[in-house]
């Protein structure tokens, strides 16, 4: 990879997966325009490290009043009632993390595959060309339909709940939602932020909630490319630790925007890209 190649990836993945845009549809479509080789699992591990640490850096008090709350949870340290509360939130943000986690490993496994063919009918192409354009189509679709879905939330949803006021029941419905981001076009933060206006959270509560949620999910991902890295050679190695640091710096740049836009904004402005962009792919493919 050269290195104007992992700056793009890196900018993008930084941007993208906080802005309810879709990460995984912009890394995608980069390499459809770029024609830049694909970039492989591990720098796509690496850049999702790297904006992990961007939501542990940023949300530091809440991410340690968490860890403080599972390990009350197996009897480390204090156990007073602030140390409850987080242990009961951590409860929550695990159980948040479960669906998607059974939907990565349908999708792992091929068993998502046969799901599909066998209830709906829908052969899996084969054909690459084919399946390029018809991935394209679904990211478009996704890009569009979700956004619309973003902007009935942020436009009807109640600005009544904070973090602090997650029940197991919104931790579920938001986890549900964060399953259906392993669909590109589907946007991660842009699908849990709907569940989350729908519920009641307000617009700088739904994208905390949205963010502190990914963490479980990105932190397994990174834990599972550990032999992958033990093993790479140390360009490819290498590669990884830049890509996944200036993604770091991009990404921490981007939250510290997008909080602080909330606060005073709404979602439209993201709402509209959405859909502007998903109608230039339906019309260009």
């Amino acid at each position: 990879m050269t290195f104007l190649q992992m700056l793009i990836i890196a900018v993008v993945q930084g941007i993208t997966e906080f802005l309810p845009i879709s990460s995984s549809g912009h890394l995608i479509l980069v390499s459809v325009f770029t024609g830049f080789e694909d970039q492989g699992p591990m720098i796509d591990i690496a850049v999702h490290v790297g904006s992990l640490l961007a939501i542990m850096v940023y949300f530091f008090k809440d991410v340690w009043g968490l860890a403080r709350g599972g390990l009350a949870t197996v009897g480390i340290g204090a156990d007073d009632p602030e140390t409850r509360e987080w242990r009961k939130l951590a409860w929550w943000i695990v159980l948040g993390t479960i669906p998607a986690v059974i939907f990565g490993l349908a999708i792992k496994t091929g068993m998502l595959n046969g799901f599909v063919e066998s209830t709906f009918g829908i052969p899996i192409i084969e054909d690459d060309l084919l399946a390029s354009i018809r991935f394209t189509d679904l990211i478009a679709v996704n890009l569009i339909g979700y956004g619309i879905l973003l902007g009935l939330a942020d436009h009807f949803g109640r600005d009544d709940k904070t973090f602090e006021q997650m029940t197991w029941r919104d931790g579920l419905i938001v986890g549900l939602a964060q399953a259906l981001a392993l669909i590109p076009g589907t946007s991660r933060s842009g699908v849990t932020m709907t569940a989350a206006r729908f519920l009641g959270f307000g617009r700088f509560e739904a994208a905390r909630f949205s963010f502190l949620l990914s963490i479980p999910a990105v932190a397994g991902a990174g834990v599972l490319i550990v032999p992958d890295l033990l093993e790479a050679d140390s360009s490819l190695l290498m590669e990884a630790v830049i890509t996944g640091a200036m993604t770091f710096a991009a990404a921490f740049a981007t939250m510290a925007f997008l909080m602080n836009f909330l606060k005073r904004a709404s979602m439209m402005v993201f709402v509209l890209y959405r859909i502007a962009m998903g109608c230039a792919l339906l019309y260009l493919f």
